[in-house]
C-alpha cells in the first residue's frame, strides 16, 4: 500500500475514534497524603459532564461522559441524559463502586456474609437501572475485594462466591446491555486480589455469557507486564470489552497517558489497529481513567485524548504489508524497522489536520485556553462542596 493511501486511510480512521471521559478526572483528586482543592472544581454531576463536554467540542472525539455511583448519583437520571445531550455529549459506561461503604471492608461481592454480598448485588442492580434511565449499554465492575494476609478466608470460596454474585448481576442485565469486569493486581488488599488478573477476570467472563467482556486497565499490572501480548490474547478471543488508558511509573499512579512510556501506548494500539479494534463497530470502549492531582483538569484531559490520538495515528501509519514480509521471512531488524518507522513519525501535523477537516482548531489547547471557559467557571462556581473522591 501506498503511503499516500495510508495517510488517506489513517486520517479516516482518526475522524471516526471516540474516547471516552471519566466524570471523576474533573473533580478534585490527590494522593493518601493531600487533596489539592483547584478554582472551577465542578460541584455536582451536571457540571462534570459540562466540563467534559469541552473536551469533546475541542477535540471532536470525545462524545461519551462515563459515571461512577455512588459518587454521581442525582434525583433525575434522565434529566443528566437529556443535559448530556444539550451540550453534545452522552452518558456511557456505568460504573459501580463497592469500595466505600463500611460494610465493604472485607469484601463485597467476595465477602462471607451473605447480607454483604446481597447489597453488593443491589448495587449493581441500581447501577443497572441508572443504565436504563440514562441510555447506557455498559456495566463496569470493579472489585478492590481481597485479603491482607494467609488464612484470612477461604481463596477458593471466595471465588465461588464472586461467580455466584456475577451471575445475579448478569441475569439482572437487559438483552442489549453489557458487563465488563476489571481486574487489578494488587490494592487495596496486598496478600491477594481476588480479580487481580486478566486470566481470573476471562475466566469469570466467560462462565457468565457473550455480553460479558474484560475491562484492561494499563496501571493495574505488575512492573515490566507486556500489556499489548495480553490486548493481543483478549481480542483474540472477542473478550475485550473496554480498554481504560493511564500512565504510570510504579503501581496504579492514574497519570495521563502517554506520559511515562509513550512508546509503550504505541505498542498497545498497534495491537489494537491491527485487529480493527479500534474503528467504533469493534465493540471495544476506550476511555481515560485518570486523576488529575496537581494539573488543571480540562487541558489534562484534552491533553490525555491528544495523547491517544497521535499514538493511534503512528499505528495507523505502519506499513502493514513490508512488516509482514520481514516477519514471514524472519528479518529480524526489517520487522522491527517498520514498526520504528511509524512510530518515529512526526504525526502532529497530521492529527492538526485531521481536526481542520472536521471543523475544528487545530490545536486543542490553545482553542480552550483562548476560550475563557476555565475563568469563567473559576468565577461562577462559588460555594457549595466540590466534587472529589467520593462525590
Amino acid at each position: 500500500m501506498a503511503a499516500s493511501t495510508r495517510v488517506a486511510e489513517a486520517k479516516a480512521a482518526l475522524k471516526e475514534q471516540t474516547i471516552e471521559l471519566p466524570s471523576w478526572a474533573f473533580g478534585n483528586s490527590g494522593t493518601r497524603f493531600k487533596v489539592f482543592g483547584q478554582a472551577g472544581v465542578p460541584r455536582d454531576p451536571f457540571e462534570k459532564v459540562a466540563d467534559a463536554a469541552q473536551v469533546h467540542q475541542y477535540t471532536g472525539v470525545a462524545p461519551r461522559v462515563s459515571l461512577h455511583i455512588p459518587w454521581d448519583l442525582v434525583d433525575d437520571f434522565e434529566a443528566l441524559a437529556r443535559h448530556a445531550e444539550g451540550l453534545g455529549v452522552r452518558i456511557g459506561m456505568i460504573n459501580s463502586n463497592v469500595f466505600q461503604d463500611d460494610d465493604f471492608m472485607l469484601g463485597s461481592l467476595a465477602h462471607p456474609d451473605p447480607r454483604v454480598r446481597a447489597k453488593a448485588v443491589d448495587h449493581h442492580k441500581q447501577c443497572i437501572d441508572v443504565m436504563r434511565a440514562t441510555g447506557s449499554k455498559d456495566l463496569k465492575v470493579w472489585l478492590s475485594d481481597g485479603l491482607n494476609y494467609p488464612g484470612q478466608d477461604s481463596i477458593r470460596a471466595r471465588q465461588d462466591r464472586i461467580a455466584e454474585s456475577l451471575s445475579e448481576i448478569y441475569g439482572a442485565l437487559d438483552d442489549d446491555q453489557h458487563m465488563v469486569l476489571e481486574y487489578k493486581f494488587f490494592e487495596p488488599a496486598f496478600y491477594i486480589t481476588d480479580v487481580p488478573d486478566w486470566g481470573t477476570s476471562l475466566l469469570h467472563v466467560m462462565a457468565l455469557g457473550d455480553r460479558a467482556k474484560v475491562v484492561l486497565d494499563t496501571g493495574h499490572h505488575a512492573p515490566g507486564t507486556n500489556i499489548e501480548f495480553i490486548v493481543a490474547q483478549l481480542l483474540r478471543q472477542g473478550r475485550l470489552g473496554a480498554f481504560d488508558f493511564n500512565s504510570r511509573f510504579y503501581a496504579d499512579d492514574d497519570l495521563m497517558v502517554g506520559a511515562a512510556d509513550p512508546f509503550q501506548l504505541f505498542r498497545i494500539m498497534h495491537e489494537i489497529v491491527s485487529a480493527g479494534a479500534h474503528a467504533p463497530d469493534s465493540g471495544v470502549n476506550f476511555m481515560l481513567d485518570q486523576c488529575h492531582n496537581i494539573e488543571p483538569k480540562i487541558p489534562a484531559q484534552i491533553r490525555s485524548v491528544m495523547n491517544v490520538q497521535e499514538a493511534t495515528a503512528k499505528a495507523l501509519l505502519v506499513d502493514v504489508e513490508a512488516l509482514t514480509a520481514a516477519q514471514l521471512s524472519g528479518d529480524v531488524l526489517g520487522a522491527h524497522a517498520v514498526l520504528m518507522d511509524a512510530y518515529d513519525t512526526d504525526v502532529r501535523p497530521l492529527v492538526a489536520e485531521v481536526r481542520e477537516e472536521m471543523g475544528l482548531e487545530p490545536n486543542p489547547t490553545a482553542a480552550f485556553a483562548a476560550s475563557g471557559y476555565a475563568e469563567k467557571i473559576a468565577a461562577e462556581r462559588v460555594g457549595g462542596a466540590q466534587a472529589g473522591w467520593g462525590a
